[in-house]
Protein backbone atom coordinates (compact mmCIF):
# COMPACT_ATOMS: atom_id res chain seq x y z
CA UNK A 1 0.00 0.00 0.00
CA UNK A 2 3.02 2.15 0.28
CA UNK A 3 4.21 1.73 -2.97
CA UNK A 4 0.22 2.99 -4.09
CA UNK A 5 0.74 6.08 -1.80
CA UNK A 6 4.05 6.99 -3.10
CA UNK A 7 2.91 5.99 -7.06
CA UNK A 8 -0.51 8.83 -6.15
CA UNK A 9 2.31 11.51 -4.98
CA UNK A 10 4.15 11.32 -7.93
CA UNK A 11 1.27 11.21 -10.56
CA UNK A 12 0.28 14.42 -8.70
CA UNK A 13 3.80 15.93 -9.24
CA UNK A 14 3.68 14.58 -12.59
CA UNK A 15 0.61 16.34 -13.47
CA UNK A 16 1.73 19.62 -11.66
CA UNK A 17 4.80 19.61 -13.18
CA UNK A 18 3.68 18.92 -17.12
CA UNK A 19 1.30 21.89 -16.66
CA UNK A 20 -1.47 19.53 -16.61
CA UNK A 21 -2.68 21.01 -13.27
CA UNK A 22 -2.00 25.00 -11.99
CA UNK A 23 0.54 25.95 -9.92
CA UNK A 24 -2.89 26.65 -7.56
CA UNK A 25 -4.22 23.18 -7.86
CA UNK A 26 -1.00 21.06 -7.66
CA UNK A 27 -0.46 22.78 -4.34
CA UNK A 28 -3.75 22.18 -3.07
CA UNK A 29 -3.46 18.48 -4.30
CA UNK A 30 -0.05 17.90 -2.67
CA UNK A 31 -1.46 19.12 0.56
CA UNK A 32 -4.48 17.47 0.62
CA UNK A 33 -2.20 14.17 -0.56
CA UNK A 34 -0.03 14.43 2.18
CA UNK A 35 -2.72 14.95 4.94
CA UNK A 36 -4.53 12.25 3.29
CA UNK A 37 -1.50 9.76 3.24
CA UNK A 38 0.07 10.58 5.83
CA UNK A 39 -3.26 10.35 8.60
CA UNK A 40 -3.97 6.75 6.62
CA UNK A 41 -0.68 5.19 7.29
CA UNK A 42 -0.88 6.64 10.71
CA UNK A 43 -4.71 4.50 11.22
CA UNK A 44 -2.59 1.55 9.96
CA UNK A 45 0.00 1.61 12.52
CA UNK A 46 2.67 2.44 10.13
CA UNK A 47 4.25 5.60 11.32
CA UNK A 48 7.47 6.24 9.21
CA UNK A 49 6.70 5.41 6.30
CA UNK A 50 3.28 7.78 7.38
CA UNK A 51 5.13 10.37 8.20
CA UNK A 52 7.54 9.91 5.10
CA UNK A 53 5.24 10.04 2.23
CA UNK A 54 3.39 12.98 3.74
CA UNK A 55 6.66 14.49 4.22
CA UNK A 56 7.24 13.93 0.78
CA UNK A 57 3.74 15.06 -0.50
CA UNK A 58 4.36 18.77 1.76
CA UNK A 59 7.97 19.16 0.22
CA UNK A 60 6.17 18.93 -3.32
CA UNK A 61 3.28 21.29 -2.48
CA UNK A 62 6.36 23.37 -1.13
CA UNK A 63 8.07 22.90 -5.13
CA UNK A 64 4.25 24.26 -6.29
CA UNK A 65 3.97 27.13 -4.26
CA UNK A 66 7.59 28.86 -5.21
CA UNK A 67 7.61 27.54 -8.48
CA UNK A 68 4.10 29.99 -8.75
CA UNK A 69 6.18 32.53 -6.93
CA UNK A 70 9.11 32.87 -9.94
CA UNK A 71 8.93 35.71 -11.78
CA UNK A 72 8.29 35.50 -15.16
CA UNK A 73 11.10 37.25 -16.95
CA UNK A 74 9.74 39.05 -19.85
CA UNK A 75 9.95 38.59 -23.42
CA UNK A 76 12.00 39.75 -26.31
CA UNK A 77 11.64 40.38 -29.48
CA UNK A 78 13.78 37.53 -30.98
CA UNK A 79 12.27 35.26 -28.68
CA UNK A 80 8.88 36.50 -29.51
CA UNK A 81 9.67 35.72 -33.10
CA UNK A 82 11.17 32.39 -32.28
CA UNK A 83 8.20 31.46 -30.92
CA UNK A 84 5.84 32.20 -33.50
CA UNK A 85 8.23 30.98 -36.19
CA UNK A 86 8.15 34.54 -38.16
CA UNK A 87 11.09 36.63 -39.66
CA UNK A 88 12.10 39.78 -39.62
CA UNK A 89 10.01 40.86 -41.88
CA UNK A 90 6.91 39.81 -41.02
CA UNK A 91 3.66 41.76 -41.54
CA UNK A 92 0.84 41.82 -39.06
CA UNK A 93 -0.92 39.20 -41.09
CA UNK A 94 1.64 36.85 -40.89
CA UNK A 95 2.19 37.55 -37.30
CA UNK A 96 -1.59 37.06 -36.66
CA UNK A 97 -1.49 33.70 -39.18
CA UNK A 98 1.64 32.46 -37.28
CA UNK A 99 -0.57 33.04 -33.97
CA UNK A 100 -3.60 31.60 -35.00
CA UNK A 101 -1.31 28.61 -36.43
CA UNK A 102 0.12 27.80 -32.78
CA UNK A 103 -2.69 29.01 -30.33
CA UNK A 104 -4.71 25.99 -32.26
CA UNK A 105 -2.24 23.56 -30.76
CA UNK A 106 -1.24 25.04 -27.48
CA UNK A 107 -4.43 26.13 -26.06
CA UNK A 108 -5.93 24.73 -23.01
CA UNK A 109 -9.26 23.56 -24.58
CA UNK A 110 -7.03 21.51 -26.98
CA UNK A 111 -4.97 19.84 -24.91
CA UNK A 112 -2.15 22.46 -24.10
CA UNK A 113 -1.29 24.92 -21.07
CA UNK A 114 -2.65 27.96 -19.87
CA UNK A 115 1.04 29.21 -19.53
CA UNK A 116 1.98 28.36 -23.46
CA UNK A 117 -1.03 30.24 -24.72
CA UNK A 118 -0.15 33.34 -22.55
CA UNK A 119 3.63 33.36 -24.15
CA UNK A 120 2.40 33.06 -27.45
CA UNK A 121 -0.05 35.53 -26.96
CA UNK A 122 2.25 37.51 -25.23
CA UNK A 123 4.78 36.99 -28.23
CA UNK A 124 2.23 38.35 -30.99
CA UNK A 125 0.73 41.12 -29.06
CA UNK A 126 4.87 42.36 -28.23
CA UNK A 127 5.48 42.08 -32.20
CA UNK A 128 2.43 43.99 -33.43
CA UNK A 129 3.08 46.41 -30.30
CA UNK A 130 6.40 46.99 -31.68
CA UNK A 131 5.14 47.28 -35.33
CA UNK A 132 2.56 49.89 -34.18
CA UNK A 133 5.21 52.01 -32.70
CA UNK A 134 7.71 51.69 -35.49
CA UNK A 135 4.85 53.51 -37.70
Amino acid sequence: MALLGLVAVALVGWLWWSGHLGADAGRKLGVAAGAGLTIWMLVRGQTVPGLAMGGATAALAYAGWMRARVAVRPMDEIEARQLLGVGLNANAEEINAAHRRLIAQVHPDRGGTAELARRVNAARDLLLGQMKADG
